[in-house]
């Protein structure tokens, strides 16, 4: 029994690990694209990133909340936000130009997307919502994991951050003249996303800030850039 409760906890620890590596792969995704669009295009669309991997207890409740058989195989394949990535960007034309850059690399395979800005949901919430595999590799091989990708504006997270709230302190039953009043607060956020956009086009046009040219390099620099890749020539005898 003891052996049995201690490979238990060696599976659930192994489980938990992988699901935290997937969510570095995925940041250090996001910071790549970060310095590239800081660096190269003088812009950087993307303002706040955060990550998190559920607790033990929390994927437990969920489980029991759902019926889902309480293994390991069981809740990889029916519970796919365990681990979730958030990323914050300036303007909504921003949240598709970083779906579009994660989900089309060669490593990530997509999952399903869920546009909840182009299609909100009744309560207002606006989000992409992308389920993402990626290869995880561990010494024994590439396991390929889960992660939740979440990507909004900075307006739509501060409305989904105070929805988020005041839901919990009524335990989900909102009275209806509140849920009316989170709606308009919805609409009144997606005006101002509209109007904050519209402003940034009529600053930089509609393609946003132009790309910084790339340095050239002079040709003394090439010159000696070509000798130090030239192989040593033999010395003599």
């Amino acid at each position: 029994m003891v052996d049995f409760a201690r490979q238990i906890r060696e599976d659930f620890g192994r489980f938990m690990m992988e699901y935290q590596f997937a969510v570095n792969e995925v940041l250090t995704k996001v910071t790549i694209l970060q310095e590239e669009f800081r660096h190269l295009h003088r812009y950087n669309p993307i303002e706040h990133v955060s990550s998190r991997v559920k607790t033990p207890e929390s994927i437990l409740e969920k489980v029991a909340r759902r019926k889902i058989a309480p293994t390991l195989p069981s809740i990889r394949a029916n519970i796919t936000d365990i681990a979730g990535i958030r990323i914050t960007c300036a303007f909504k034309a921003d949240t598709y130009r970083i779906l579009d850059a994660l989900t089309t690399q060669q490593d990530v395979r997509v999952v399903v997307v869920k546009d909840y800005i182009a299609e909100p949901k009744p309560n207002g919430y606006k989000s992409l919502h992308a389920i993402v595999e990626v290869p995880v590799f561990l010494s024994t091989g590439a396991v390929p994991v889960i992660v939740e990708v979440q990507i909004r504006t900075i307006a739509m997270d501060f409305w989904a951050s105070l929805e988020h709230k005041i839901f919990y302190k009524y335990d989900g039953e909102v009275p209806d003249h509140l849920a009316s009043e989170l709606t308009a607060a919805a609409d009144a956020a997606a005006h101002l996303d509209a109007r904050m956009e519209q402003l940034h086009a009529e600053v930089h046009g509609p393609a946003g800030p132009r790309a910084e040219p790339v340095p050239r390099l002079d040709d003394e620099l090439l010159q000696r850039l070509w000798d130090l890749s030239r192989p040593e020539e033999p010395s003599g005898p």
